[in-house]
């Protein structure tokens, strides 16, 4: 049965409202991360808002949790890099790992609500990521550059916990290491079944692409 989504479309129009609309994603989604139970009333106060703007965007909590769920999407999607003929399909994975964990952190409570209300919506928006790392995960073990002990589709998923469970690690505090995206594409690649030594060195390489990158999209 289809996901039945929530009309978010009666948003006010204009750049002004447009962007306190964005705001008012950005200040939720961490007050969700934060507070999964946080109230309509308690996330208009984060967002410097009064009750009526919040509602004017996001009539109900429903509505507004799947403008989030949008945003999220808008920003993972971004951050999925192509197989390119010209990049070892190690270092795509890399840099996916990388740029994915530089967003990661906003939505990673969030995205950890699936056994709630919320799993049919987050699991929709987070098809296209399995269905990316999938594809990339298989031409990786059809080139014998990944293992196969698990199809690429559960070693997709696999790997989307990992990088959650490290998201909150470091959250929390346990886990200090200075290179946090760097380290969980190293981890992802060794768990992929690259060595240690050359996942170390395909990852390193990936996040020089992707402050390159990341420096190009700023100018």
């Amino acid at each position: 049965m289809p996901t039945t989504r929530t009309m978010t479309s009666s948003a006010p129009a204009g750049a002004r409202a447009q962007a306190n609309r964005r705001r008012i994603l950005d200040v939720a989604a961490g007050e969700l991360a934060r507070n999964p139970a946080a109230s309509m009333e308690e996330i208009a106060t984060a967002a410097g808002v009064v009750r009526r703007t919040l509602y004017g965007h996001f009539p109900t909590r429903d509505a507004l949790i799947d403008g989030i769920l949008d945003l999220a999407s808008e920003d993972i999607a971004h951050t999925l890099r192509t197989l390119e003929t010209d990049e070892p399909v190690a270092v795509t994975s890399a840099r996916c790992t990388i740029a994915l964990w530089r967003v990661g952190d906003k939505y990673r409570l969030l995205f950890k609500m699936t056994d709630t209300n919320l799993g049919p919506r987050i699991e929709e928006r987070l098809a296209p990521v399995h269905a990316h790392g999938s594809a990339i995960l298989r031409q990786g073990q059809r080139l014998g550059i990944y293992s196969d002990h698990l199809p690429a589709e559960v070693l997709s998923r696999a790997l989307s916990g990992l990088v959650l469970a490290l998201l909150e690690a470091r959250h929390d505090g346990i886990w200090t290491e200075p290179d946090p995206a760097v380290a969980a594409a190293r981890l992802c690649l060794i768990t992929s079944g690259v060595p240690p030594a050359e996942a170390d060195e395909i990852s390193r390489a990936a996040a020089e692409l992707e402050n390159t990158q990341a420096a190009a999209e700023q100018l």
